[in-house]
């Protein structure tokens, strides 16, 4: 299917590059509009932290969100909550339905509930309730789990998206402007764990390119 008008909505940064990346570069190629959604924000634990240390942290994270998403083809939309002042989820629900309609969404990906992160779990709960009722009043969108390293607690892949090189390096080389995907922030080995993933996709779907899975939504009866 050609989708015009994809999203890919993440519980704070870095989720909705990780999971929605190779499908909306290579979508973003074909001419579709394709956006970076990201729910939270994080922000600096330090205690002792200024509040201009607090600002320049935010700064900069922003500015990595959208850089990451312009070397992907896409743009983004920063939601900028914190974990305290994210909206109720029925509030959050026909927030993202007011989005979505306005927007002419007929694709998105977000997070599969099998998570061990609550931002993680609010974000897939929230998303699959707005597009199933949107869908039942008569809009045509398509929801996809994404594959998340975070949230593989009965991950099914059912759709297999076969990507190139140079799609490859595009995802990877975007993700690098982010600090966190460095490894300066955590220990999490990104680039090795996903390139592994392509690889082991693409013996599942018997490709001799690199493959990025995700998953169909269960509830929903999909084309």
């Amino acid at each position: 299917m050609k989708y015009k008008r994809i999203i890919s909505i993440g519980g704070h940064h870095l989720d909705a590059e990780l999971m929605g990346g190779p499908l909306l570069i290579k979508y973003a190629k074909m001419g579709a509009h394709c956006t970076m959604v990201n729910v939270t924000e994080g922000r600096l634990t330090n205690p002792t932290a200024t509040n201009e240390e607090k600002q320049a942290y935010l700064d900069n994270v922003r500015q990595e969100n959208d850089e990451v998403a312009k070397a992907m083809g896409c743009d983004a939309y920063n939601m900028r909550y914190t974990s305290k002042t994210v909206p109720s989820e029925q509030e959050f629900i026909k927030l993202l339905k007011d989005y979505m309609i306005k927007e002419g969404v007929d694709c998105v990906v977000t997070h599969w509930r099998g998570t061990m992160h609550e931002r993680h779990y609010f974000t897939y709960q929230t998303v699959t309730r707005a597009v199933l009722e949107l869908r039942k009043e008569g809009h045509k969108i398509q929801l996809l789990y994404g594959e998340n390293c975070e949230d593989l607690i009965g991950f099914t892949p059912t759709c297999y998206v076969t990507v190139n090189d140079e799609i490859v390096d595009t995802w990877f080389n975007a993700l690098k402007k982010y600090t966190i995907f460095n490894g300066t922030v955590n220990d999490v080995p990104y680039q090795a764990y996903y390139t592994a993933q392509l690889k082991v996709r693409a013996i599942e779907g018997g490709s001799a390119l690199p493959v990025k899975a995700y998953m169909h939504a269960p509830l929903f009866d999909n084309e």
